[in-house]
């Protein structure tokens, strides 16, 4: 299966382990709870599902790197412990706990979550001296003397052999005991994600075009050779800084990143034909709905490959400007609570203050149990400190600075939503036939941010071009969550 039909099924797994029935226990005895074994190839994206999946179900998330592990880290430190049996005093080894299950107990503590998944990557590179501990854990779960506490799932991942010497295989008693899950690389998956994280469009647009050059792992004369989704996405981080700092992005820096000299060269090659598009298309000018017929000429007389790139650049500037406003959403549909409460009070700095404190505890709970987003974090922060700049003023003030923010999201949406339809209007008038309009609705498909900005904003030219939107009640719903943003 893809990353994301594994992240679904653990997801679904995790809740089933979590369901409790009346008096409260687990409907599934812990010791009917198996681990689930991720095995997949390296850098596809193993660890990112778990933070992932932490946080849309709101629990508590431990990670370690087995590799990093000794048997004393694992199962604690020997110690001698005085008692008596029958009558008579002994001298027996003992064990200090787990620093893996002490994390687990910190992380509760801190985080006032009782649930939660431990994650242990690299399951199956251990040490020769922990290896038998681990197949004890897998089995029982218990590292020394100390069991998991109940509530907390285990998700363990690791590599095939082919990828890693260090692999050491299960036997067949412990893998009965496991849920395998083997992930495969797969570009379309990859995609919906880079769409949303925003990777650098030159990657996306140059992978829709040599998907064979995604995933690779080959021995060669000279040794591994390897290119990986991890090293797509690192590249893509150097390349924003590159460009940031004007610097050029040449073989060598692509390199450290791509493992294999034919896709190093090849992607070095069409970096430098993205940007000739860039300016030889004037992007801006497109968004803006300024299009000259020079422009117009260069699109039909271009190749396909050069198209797709085009309609690429053009997604990727959209998608952006869609994920600020849908940001902006979220924080107003959070702020709008926090206001609405003061409206009610006679002392609204006691009460911002209190508001403050309270989300500040989330950030820091959130944050303690690992499952805190970056966009989350961000949206709490920015919440804070519109009520910090309001709380020596009356509820008046507070609402004219509301209503800007408000028409501050309004004017973001309404930006996202014209330069959509510049796109749309570019690609249909510009184009000969229907492959690149084709694309250009597809691609907005597969994008959750665009799915779910259309779904609460609309879009008349998605809806003329494409038969498969439909407007459910659910999207009618989040609709009349920003009608009712309204301060009133």
């Amino acid at each position: 299966m893809n990353i994301n039909q594994a992240k679904e099924y653990i997801k679904n797994s995790i809740h089933m382990y979590l369901k409790k029935d009346e008096y409260g226990d687990y409907k599934i005895p812990v010791v009917r709870q198996r681990p689930i074994f991720l095995l997949g190839a390296p850098g596809i994206g193993k660890t990112a599902i778990m933070e992932q999946i932490a946080q849309e179900l709101g629990i508590a998330l431990v990670s370690y790197s087995m590799t990093h592990h000794t048997r004393q880290s694992a199962l604690g430190l020997p110690f001698i412990k005085h008692k008596t049996y029958g009558g008579k005093e002994y001298d027996v080894s003992e064990y200090t706990m787990s620093e893996i299950i002490a994390s687990i107990y910190e992380t509760m503590e801190k985080s006032g979550v009782g649930e939660g998944i431990l994650f242990l990557d690299e399951i199956n590179c251990v040490s020769e001296t922990l290896a038998p501990s681990m197949l004890q854990f897998l089995q029982y779960k218990v590292f020394g003397k100390h069991s998991v506490p109940e509530g907390w799932i285990i998700v363990t991942a690791g590599n095939p052999p082919e990828y890693n010497k260090s692999v050491r295989e299960f036997d067949v008693v412990t893998m009965d005991r496991l849920k395998v899950i083997t992930v495969e690389p797969d570009f379309e998956t990859w995609k919906q994600y880079a769409l949303d994280k925003g990777i650098h469009n030159s990657i996306i647009s140059f992978l829709e075009l040599k998907k064979e050059f995604f995933y690779c792992m080959e021995t060669t004369a000279k040794g591994r050779s390897y290119v990986t989704a991890r090293g797509w996405e690192d590249l893509s981080d150097i390349i924003f800084m590159y460009e940031e700092d004007m610097l050029s992005v040449e073989e060598n820096l692509i390199g450290q990143y791509l493992r294999n000299i034919k896709v190093v060269k090849e992607f070095a090659s069409y970096y430098q034909l993205y940007n000739k598009y860039k300016a030889d298309y004037d992007i801006e000018k497109i968004l803006a709905g300024n299009v000259s017929e020079d422009v117009v000429t260069k699109v039909k007389q271009g190749s396909f490959d050069e198209r797709v790139t085009l309609v690429s650049m053009l997604l990727d500037n959209v998608i952006s400007k869609m994920k600020d406003a849908l940001l902006e959403s979220d924080y107003m549909k959070s702020l709008l609570v926090s206001v609405k409460n003061l409206k009610t009070k006679d002392n609204i700095a006691e009460d911002i203050k209190i508001s403050v404190e309270a989300r500040g505890c989330i950030i820091n709970e959130l944050e303690s149990a690992g499952s805190l987003s970056v966009e989350e974090k961000m949206m709490h922060k920015k919440v804070i400190k519109f009520l910090r700049a309001i709380e020596v003023f009356e509820m008046d003030y507070v609402k004219e600075r509301y209503n800007e923010q408000l028409d501050n999201m309004k004017k973001q949406v309404g930006d996202a939503k014209d330069i959509l339809h510049n796109i749309f209007t570019f690609v249909a008038g510009s184009f000969d036939g229907e492959r690149e309009l084709l694309i250009l609705v597809t691609e907005l498909i597969a994008s959750k941010i665009a799915s779910r900005f259309i779904a609460m904003f609309g879009s008349e030219d998605y809806s003329k071009y494409s038969e498969l939107l439909m407007i459910t009640n659910r999207q009618d719903k989040l609709r009349e969550t920003i009608s009712n943003l309204e301060l009133v």
